[in-house]
């Protein structure tokens, strides 16, 4: 039986490197996102800060690691070999978990995972001895460390409010002191702000964490406990006296040192709060397996009262651990999935494509937040509302100015509250989630900044109730898998186990190796040189991929709709949906070139806004496209009448016509053709529409067979215009090109 559980320990070991991997690239971006999202350094050195910020806040995990010891479950109503199956099947389930969600870039919680994998795998193998035995189910509590576990889930929960609140606040207070145009006041108050910050950032993430350390010593400890005070007061006296200094006579912008250290603050708290969710359970089952094999005791009737001692992860394996999180931080192309999802949600851009759909419950929030907003409006004197709007006015763009996601304030209270309170719980032995926290803390700071206007709001807060739903959706998930296969390992001991390793292991090869991620590649972005030439490159493929595209689904709409075919329609309806979406990411790029570590020239500018201005006008015909496709599918999936006689025939040489017009002699789309033939277009357009008024009386059509008419008329003349802009702004972007390159 010892080789079996060598074998168990092994693919332990092996499983946790991978958990590392995937677990890094759902939740280590999370600290990335602010510093990427206002451009503040380049996207190596922000690496590079938190690459140095996740191998020292490794070492500082130690004391984390008694969660997956004995934080779940009580290890002394366990024998060595019903511990290793439940180490087993809570690995087995992060795994594929955890890659589920990242496929579908969704950040969710690592700590929610293993608790409540720990949880569901515990009570099911408790379950199992127990109906073994003979015994009442009932006794299953006693296997289950209640206290600690509702402590556990409770501090989770609680963390969702609190870092909102926290992010919220902090937020607006600091944007009432600095406001959206900050430069005059950081002159003034810039050291101060920034003395405070670094020095609450050492405060909670060294002196309060430095209990869990692994190399620290009682000595050093008892020191700084001794002498808190003085130490935080004096690094606070002499920071802010330091760095207002560099404001004042060497012009430093101190809020790329509270950036930079932000994100090493929250790198290293990360790792020393999530690091027991990557390699916390097989550091346990190698502690369970070295005391087994030093009791020489069988494996069914050596029970794990050992696991109740605390104990010091050993500083190799700790480091190890954090070099794999590092390589995993560079190398990792999924992990860009969930970047973007944060940032979209938490960007000051509005009307930008949005990450998620708007709901009932996203509606009905906003509605009451609304109407709570006008009673605090009719309490507060106008005075002081004029006042504070003005602190609140956003700042305004110069032309050619690409707008960030977030400035320098937001991305600095993101990173230093979020740190903060990571910090906070680590110290206290609690494994807060470090997805809740950054990303309800960015939400709070978002909200407070005025990000969540009215044409936002409801985007907004629906995609964090969907988001919060996939924590939740993770928890029963987790519990529910784990529980099923520790229940199977159990009743088919080696060759289930054999089973659910290769398993797992295909698949995460499968999806690791294999998969073709259709996502932005920040990287990309930054390495990619958006000059004049490479962005008319760019607008004359989007525009040639998206109006091609828009003409072929209009003329199936067209046939579907004429042949009466409701499934066709629906299928065209849902590729007209796509064609949308990807055009809004298309758009998308207009604000990411602004990643590039490329200086760019006036020519450069006026060539992207152009890039703009095209996919803008690209967009509204993907917009229209889909909203008549949606109208067709309707009326046919309602059984109203469809046109016949001169309106069909008509219909269909439109269909025909359109095609026609933007297709050169090669077989490719050619908008220079629709523009030069605009003018015939539109007198056609118009002789079809006075067409319909002539036959509405000796066809009987109905007002809603007209309004759908009229809407295919709307979409080929709005169609027809807005490639004739984006043929001109064409035009205009090769003269930038010939004129830079002359």
């Amino acid at each position: 039986m010892e080789n079996y559980y060598l074998a168990l320990l092994a693919f332990l070991a092996l499983v946790a490197a991978f958990d590392l991997f995937v677990g890094v690239s759902n939740d280590a971006v999370n600290f990335l996102n602010s510093a990427l999202g206002c451009r503040i350094a380049s996207f190596k050195t922000t690496m590079l800060v938190a690459s140095i910020g996740v191998m020292l806040g490794a070492t500082f995990s130690s004391g984390m690691m008694e969660i997956a010891r004995s934080g779940v479950f009580n290890p002394q109503m366990f024998t060595f070999s019903e511990i290793m199956v439940i180490f087993f099947a809570v690995m087995v389930t992060d795994i594929i978990l955890l890659d589920t969600f990242n496929s579908l870039g969704l950040p969710t919680s690592t700590t929610v995972s293993i608790v409540f994998e720990l949880l569901g795998s515990a009570l099911a193998a408790a379950a199992y001895t127990l109906l073994a035995d003979g015994k009442s189910i009932v006794e299953v509590a006693q296997y289950i460390n209640s206290s600690k576990s509702l402590t556990i889930i409770s501090g989770i929960l609680i963390s969702v409010v609190v870092a909102f609140v926290s992010g919220t606040v902090v937020q607006y207070i600091a944007r009432l002191i600095f406001t959206f145009n900050f430069e005059k006041m950081y002159r003034r108050i810039g050291g101060l702000y920034a003395g405070f910050a670094i020095t609450a950032i050492f405060y909670f993430l060294v002196m309060k964490g430095a209990k869990g350390a692994s190399f620290m010593q009682p000595e050093w400890i008892a020191f700084m406990t001794k002498y808190t005070f003085e130490i935080v007061s004096t690094l606070f006296v002499v920071l802010s006296a330091v760095f207002q200094a560099l404001i004042i006579f060497a012009n430093v912008n101190i809020f790329k040192i509270i950036i930079l250290a932000g994100t090493f603050a929250l790198a290293f708290a990360f790792a020393g709060n999530d690091l027991v969710n990557f390699v916390g359970v097989p550091l346990a089952a190698l502690d369970s397996y070295n005391e087994w094999i030093a009791s020489g005791a069988a494996a069914d009737a050596f029970t794990m009262e050992s696991l109740l001692k605390p104990t010091v992860a050993n500083t190799f394996l700790l480091l190890l651990a954090g070099l794999i999180m590092v390589l995993t931080l560079w190398f990792s192309r999924k992990a860009q999935i969930v970047i973007q999802t944060s940032i979209n949600l938490s960007s000051s851009n509005s009307g930008e494509q949005e990450q998620f759909g708007s709901s009932l419950p996203g509606r009905v929030i906003v509605r009451a937040s609304m109407g709570l907003g006008r009673i605090i409006n009719q309490i507060i004197p106008m005075g002081i509302q004029n006042g504070i709007n003005k602190r609140f006015e956003p700042k305004k763009l110069v032309k050619g100015e690409t707008p960030l996601p977030f400035d320098y304030v937001r991305a600095s209270i993101n990173l230093v509250v979020s740190a903060i309170l990571i910090a906070s719980a680590t110290s206290l032995k609690l494994p807060l989630s470090t997805t809740y926290v950054t990303f309800m803390v960015a939400m709070g700071s978002s909200f407070a900044d005025g990000a969540w206007d009215r044409e936002t709001a409801v985007y907004r807060v629906s995609g964090v109730l969907t988001v919060i739903s996939g924590w939740f959706l993770t928890a029963i998930s987790a519990s529910t898998m784990a529980a099923v296969i520790c229940w199977l390992t159990f009743w088919g001991e080696g060759i289930a186990a054999l089973i659910f390793a290769v398993g797992s292991t295909f698949l995460l090869i499968r999806s690791n190796l294999r998969a073709k991620l259709e996502t932005a590649n920040i990287r990309a972005d930054l390495d990619t040189r958006y000059d004049a030439a490479k962005v008319q490159e760019l607008a004359h493929q989007k525009t040639n991929e998206n109006f091609g595209k828009t003409v072929s689904i209009f003329s199936n709409v067209v046939q579907n709709f004429l042949a009466d075919k409701e499934s066709s329609l629906r299928h065209a309806k849902t590729e007209s949906s796509e064609l949308f979406d990807k055009m809004s990411a298309d758009r998308s790029l207009y604000y990411r070139m602004a990643n590039s570590s490329f200086k760019p020239t006036k020519d450069d500018f006026d060539a992207r806004y152009c890039y703009y201005r095209i996919s803008t006008n690209i967009r509204e015909v993907g917009r229209e496209l889909q909203a008549l496709s949606k109208l067709a599918a309707e009326h046919v999936a309602n059984r109203h009448r469809i046109y016949q006689g001169e309106l069909k025939k008509e219909l269909i040489e439109l269909a025909e016509y359109l095609s026609k017009i933007s297709t050169n002699a090669q077989g490719s789309l050619d908008i220079q053709s629709i523009l030069e033939h605009s003018t015939e277009a539109s007198d056609k357009i118009d002789a079809m529409q006075a067409e319909l008024l002539r036959r509405i009386p000796d066809d009987k059509l109905s007002v809603r067979g007209c309004e759908l008419y009229l809407n295919f008329l709307v979409f080929a003349r709005e169609f027809v215009n807005r490639c004739s802009i984006a043929a001109v702004l064409e035009n205009q972007l090769s003269d930038i090109t010939r004129k830079k390159s002359a």
